[in-house]
């Protein structure tokens, strides 16, 4: 049977350690509370994880702050190298995260016997953080592809051709920054081996990687998003199975269809074709006025497409049109490096 002053040591080192662990619990609040808050502008979270710290704010005892003047911490200022390995938001979130989990499990095992109130508001906390790190994750890699589709003006779209993994490369070191990934015959084995070679492309090169129409390969090579007609699979529910962290574009050349798009909760709108094109044959140019009209009040990305070539880009631009997609002039390059450098400083540098 252990004596009082056993027991009042044994004590005193279990508030240090509830103490140290609600600094870390609510330290690592304070960083996913400031990124939600700054970094995506997330009231929801903000207001969630306020809350948290507040709450474990308020069951700080006193007698668990007092305790670290009584037992000298030996380890007090130790680090860990993968602390100095976080490159972007999302290791920082993660690892942040984790921190939280943590924390709260130590809190709800040491608190169980002593501050059972606290034991349980620990594990709540806990079990709620598993799910807004997903969340934060999620809306972070969102932001990253939206800044990509707005700070790049070329989209590339994808034929079928043998050497298409190196047609890829060559654009990607060029300095494009968004591919689209279309096919039309083969099969899905194939498509879905290809498109997780190019998915890998991007991914080096810090690309986006767009899958057309397929929600099932889109998903199977964890594309970035998916582009799709006005005769796939709706929106509403490309976005219910992609989730909050994919792109979803839409092909529309009119008015309604804009305008649907955009209800729906659209990235971008592909507008067109321009120009007559050996791509889409039975389609009708809408022409240079028209699609001046159905674009003058879009908030969101968008791209011209159609009989898009480097020689009627400055053109483009004189009326207005800042971002264009195109196929055959870079499938069909016999430099396709060079001609994508061309095109990207047209886009750039030309008025």
């Amino acid at each position: 049977m252990l004596n009082s002053n056993t027991k009042d040591a044994e004590d005193l080192r279990i508030y240090q350690i509830i103490d140290a662990n609600l600094d870390r619990a609510r330290e690592g609040l304070r960083v996913l509370e400031d990124w939600a808050r700054f970094g995506l502008g997330k009231e929801k979270y903000v207001e969630k994880i306020k809350n948290f710290r507040q709450i474990l704010g308020k069951n700080h005892l006193e007698v668990y702050k007092q305790s670290r003047n009584h037992i000298e911490d030996k380890c007090k200022g130790l680090t860990h190298q993968e602390q100095f390995n976080r490159k972007n938001s999302e290791q920082i979130i993660s690892s942040n995260s984790a921190r939280i989990q943590e924390a709260l499990r130590v809190i709800e095992e040491f608190s169980r016997l002593q501050n059972h109130e606290l034991s349980k508001i620990a594990s709540e906390i806990r079990y709620e953080i598993y799910t807004i790190e997903i969340d934060l994750l999620s809306y972070s890699k969102f932001k990253k592809s939206e800044e990509i589709l707005k700070e790049n003006d070329l989209y590339v779209i994808t034929d079928q051709k043998d050497n298409l993994l190196k047609i890829i490369e060559e654009i990607l070191i060029a300095g494009v920054r968004i591919i689209q990934y279309r096919f039309k015959t083969g099969t899905d084995q194939d498509h879905l081996r290809e498109a997780i070679q190019l998915k890998n492309l991007c991914k080096r090169y810090n690309s986006l990687f767009i899958v057309n129409d397929r929600l099932d390969i889109a998903l199977a090579s964890n594309a970035d998003g998916i582009h799709l007609g006005q005769n796939d699979l709706d929106l509403k529910t490309a976005r219910k199975l992609l989730g909050y962290s994919k792109i979803v574009g839409i092909s529309a050349n009119n008015a309604i269809d804009i305008s649907n798009a955009l209800k729906e909760g659209c990235d971008y709108i592909g507008i067109g074709p321009v120009f007559e094109t050996t791509t889409k044959k039975n389609k009708i140019p809408l022409g240079i006025e028209n699609i001046k009209t159905l674009t003058k009040d879009l908030n969101i990305p968008w791209f011209a497409i159609g009989g898009i070539k480097s020689s009627n880009i400055s053109y483009l631009k004189r009326n207005g049109f800042k971002k264009v997609a195109l196929v055959s002039e870079l499938m069909n390059s016999k430099d396709p490096k060079k001609d994508a450098m061309m095109i990207l400083k047209k886009l750039t540098h030309e008025n």
